[in-house]
């Protein structure tokens, strides 16, 4: 994923924005981030980046 789909992404839930903690990212300063999550900045649910994909199905669509 890249940092820049921060600005086109909200909270499925509320369309809140959502803060991104990077836990795994490519070589270099604009690589792409690999792992992390994703927290909107109201309701605080979280939301995974797993290869580099973030997964904003609500929480109880996801497996």
């Amino acid at each position: 994923m890249k940092e820049s789909l921060l600005d086109i992404v909200c909270c499925p839930l509320d369309k809140h924005d959502l803060d991104l903690e990077v836990t795994e990212r490519e070589a270099g300063e604009d690589g792409e981030i690999t792992a992390g999550t994703l927290t909107c900045t109201d309701c605080g649910e979280t939301y995974p980046i797993e290869d580099g994909i973030p997964n904003l199905l609500p929480p109880d669509m996801r497996e």
